[in-house]
């Protein structure tokens, strides 16, 4: 069997509260399956709204004790737990393939990246420095103290089930803040092992609790956080729909919100690229997951004097991805999440066929492989008619679309309510610069593809959301600035 562990206890089904594994409070389970094959391979805790009440009830009790700690004593337990994360690396590696079904290699590679994070904010924990105001009036002190905002609400999606917890995660407990999370249904169990680790590095009880929960009981699940008055901050990763309903619907408790939302995210390759080079980057960021990221291109222009050369390379190297189930150790590309994903893929593809398209290589399901599979696709003499212009696809298709002039494709590639990543490739420094100011993203890779880092601040604007993840950056959605005035000193 693909999940035989090294550590099989790894593999939870309940939910943590309050250091306990439980059940749902009325026992239900929902069923995790493998996309590769469509098999049940395990049943989740279903839970409701009671269970995210005793969550937050945990989280409340656990908050004075865990806020009073000195930040190296946070710092400690975040150390210990990612040398566990990165000790259990190839057991995590594998629950989360076959939960998710990225390839095993990639599974192994987003439990590295999201180790970083938690490494990263253990040296963060002790650097949230607060600032003395110079003198205003005489007798007078003033002091801006940086404080943990409260109870943090994370709720993640499943296309990096354990980098987008750990990125959450990791800055809400380096400052002393606890936290009640729901990873998503489709992949519970790879933020379960996360979680069961934090315990076996020492984490207090009711210090992270987490729930797991179908999509239909999730919604009345996380309500109740959203109307809790002792949550106060709620992080997001997932589509801009979701996201706008999140920030109305916790609006009445005016709750703090990061949100990492929907992309339709540019590529732009102009005349005087290094076309070598912008093709490795754009197979780098477009075909990560499988195309399933919120920072893939979703619309790739490329300049008339080199879109002939630029599409027939391109067309050979995504011909000659290697598309497999997680199990085959070569497999480059590995099934869509469900069946509602090969769905989409499929219909933007024949919606861009019926608007002038031409398939390069692919836009074909694999059904000989499974239920899951889409063959990766490159779609020549795409148009701004097409669905794949203003929708995110969400898997392995790249539309190539011609251009003439520079300000054209600018004026291009901000023509979206969203700007959460864009791309560029050129050798000239002048334009580097031009090109990135008048971008509309809060992400810009220039001559390079791969940008995510746990060191740099990741998140969006417009409709792709507000606040930043990573970086020194990210610690500051998880605080507050209080002033405090010391009078009669003189």
């Amino acid at each position: 069997m693909f999940l035989e562990l090294t550590r099989p206890e790894l593999v939870c089904t309940g939910n943590l509260i309050d250091g306990r594994w439980t059940g749902a409070a009325e026992g239900a389970r929902y069923p995790v399956t493998n996309p590769a094959n469509g098999e049940c391979f395990a049943e989740a805790a279903d839970s409701s709204l009671a269970d995210a009440r005793a969550a937050t009830d945990a989280a409340a009790r656990a908050l004075p004790g865990w806020r009073g700690t000195l930040p190296r004593e946070r710092a400690a337990f975040l150390r210990r737990w990612h040398g566990l994360i990165l000790a259990n690396l190839e057991d995590l590696a594998r629950i989360m393939s076959t939960e998710q079904g990225k390839p095993l290699a990639e599974a192994r590679g987003e439990v590295r990246y999201g180790a970083s994070y938690v490494e990263w904010f253990a040296e963060e924990a002790p650097r949230v420095y607060g600032d003395l105001i110079p003198e205003q009036q005489r007798g007078k002190r003033m002091i801006a103290v940086k404080e943990p905002i409260g109870i943090v609400a994370a709720i993640t999606p499943w296309n990096f089930p354990l980098a987008m917890i750990a990125r959450k995660i990791a800055p809400a407990l380096a400052v002393g803040c606890t936290v009640v999370a729901k990873p998503a249904e489709d992949t519970p169990l790879t933020a379960l092992a996360l979680a069961r680790l934090a315990q076996e590095a020492g984490l207090p009880d009711g210090v992270l609790n987490m729930i797991t929960a179908s999509r239909e009981r999730g919604v009345s699940a996380v309500a109740d956080w959203l109307a809790d008055a002792r949550v106060r901050k709620i992080t997001f990763t997932g589509s801009t729909a979701v996201g706008k309903h999140l920030a109305r619907a916790s609006a009445d408790t005016l709750k703090k919100l990061s949100l990492e939302l929907g992309g339709n995210a540019p590529f732009i390759v102009f005349d005087d690229a290094d076309v070598d080079a912008a093709i490795t980057g754009l197979m780098a960021s477009k075909f990560r997951n499988g195309g399933q990221t919120c920072v893939c291109p979703n619309r790739v222009y490329v300049q008339a004097g080199v879109y002939d050369a630029f599409a027939r390379k391109l067309g050979e190297r995504v011909e000659a991805l290697k598309v497999g189930p997680a199990t085959d150790e070569a497999a480059q590309i590995g099934p869509m999440i469900n069946a509602r994903a090969v769905d989409k893929i499929a219909r933007h593809v024949d919606d861009a066929l019926s608007h002038g398209a031409r398939v390069l290589t692919g836009g074909r399901r694999l059904d000989a492989l499974g239920p899951n599979y889409y063959a990766p696709t490159v779609l020549l003499d795409a148009n701004d008619r097409m669905a794949v212009c203003c929708e995110e696809t969400f898997g392995p298709v790249v539309p190539l679309f011609r251009f003439e002039r520079e300000e054209d494709v600018i004026r291009a590639a901000n023509d979206t309510p969203y700007g959460l990543a864009a791309y560029f490739y050129t050798r000239d420094a002048r334009r580097i610069h031009r090109v990135s100011a008048q971008l509309e993203a809060g992400v810009i890779g220039a001559n390079e593809g791969a940008v995510s880092s746990e060191a740099a601040p990741f998140g969006g604007v417009k409709e792709s959301g507000y606040g930043r993840e990573g970086s020194r950056y990210g610690l500051d959605d998880y605080l507050s600035v209080k002033y405090v005035c010391e009078g009669g000193l003189d």
